[in-house]
């Protein structure tokens, strides 16, 4: 059984490396891994040999919270390869490390939280399907004032978002500079700073908790999370909230997840794909084109939503209104 698990690990590595990252055969790769991931970064740096010029790994005491910067020494290296590819515990895309290697040119692939099973299972997905509806939510962005998102279980917020950049994230990373999470498959943006209202209940997955038992319920006042309710999983992300300081409680990022093969399973690099969901993020989001620096970012699934774009409402209980694969 391990050799199988291993044959498929390589495999699910040599997609990631090959059709999602685009490494050729000249560029040099560097893998970021953790002790929690050393399996995973060590199948990656193999595949890397085998398809580039240099596959070098290295490992990282794993950080405490999503968003906090690798040691300075990394970040330097980061900007000195074609290509760094980074499965760890704890979320690295928000991170000036990320940003500033990309500013160079360097195509950066994040995969916090990843494992064998969602890696074998989500980097097998037709990416064709994914770019279709990916790019169609996007374009459906593009004119939109404000977001609204409601469900029966007590989500109503708004979201100002005119003029705000929207990042589609097909999974595809080629070109020079691009970054972002493998698997991926989502749309997100940066809300308006200070101009949220509303109440979201997370009833799927919280970044740093997992697959919740109770839901979350979040009352958000100009832009923070001011009131957060729902028992220990709430007390606990109330902890990891105020440890990084009060920005860590601003709204960072609303997403629409577009991956098909994607399912719950506790690990928000995954849920936050999850085809019929979307998921609002606190924290840092200068990645997106915001104002808010701080290190962590924490996103909340939401399942079965009704979204709407302006006065159109554009998912209904979780289904796309008017897109058909």
């Amino acid at each position: 059984m391990q050799e199988n698990l291993n044959k498929a690990l390589y495999e699910a590595s040599v997609i990631a490396l090959r059709d999602c990252m685009g490494l050729k055969d000249h560029e040099t790769l560097l893998i970021i891994t953790d002790e929690v991931k050393r399996e995973i970064g060590q199948a990656l740096q193999l595949a890397g040999k085998e398809l580039c010029a240099e596959s070098m790994l290295l490992e990282i005491k794993s950080r405490e919270i999503n968003g906090e910067e690798p040691p300075v020494a990394v970040a330097g290296l980061m900007k000195m390869v074609d290509v760094v590819v980074c499965p760890t515990a704890k979320s690295i895309t928000h991170t000036d490390a990320r940003r500033d290697a990309a500013k160079e040119g360097v195509r950066v692939g994040t995969m916090p939280g990843i494992n064998p099973d969602i890696m074998s299972r989500c980097l097998n997905a037709d990416y064709d399907r994914i770019i279709k509806l990916t790019d169609f939510i996007a374009e459906k962005l593009k004119p939109v004032k404000t977001i609204r998102v409601v469900t029966s279980k007590g989500t109503d917020v708004s979201m100002p978002v005119k003029g705000r950049m929207i990042i589609p994230s097909r999974g595809v990373l080629k070109n020079k500079g691009e970054s972002g999470n493998l698997p991926s498959g989502e749309v997100f943006l940066a809300p308006w700073e200070d101009k949220s209202q509303g109440r979201v209940v997370v009833d799927g997955s919280m970044a740093g908790i997992g697959l919740l038992k109770e839901p979350i319920t979040i009352d958000i006042v100009d832009g923070y999370a001011e009131n957060i309710q729902g028992g220990e999983e709430a007390k606990k992300l109330e902890k990891l909230l105020d440890k990084a300081g009060r920005d860590a409680r601003a709204v960072a990022e609303f997403g629409i997840g577009t991956n098909y093969k994607a399912k719950l399973s506790g690990q928000i690099l995954e849920d936050e794909k999850v085809f019929g969901t979307i998921h609002i993020a606190f924290g840092n989001n200068l990645t997106m084109g915001g104002k808010i620096s701080v290190s962590s970012h924490l996103d909340g699934l939401v399942k079965e939503p009704d979204v709407y774009f302006d006065d159109e409402i554009i998912m209904e209980k979780g289904k796309m209104v008017g897109f058909e694969f």
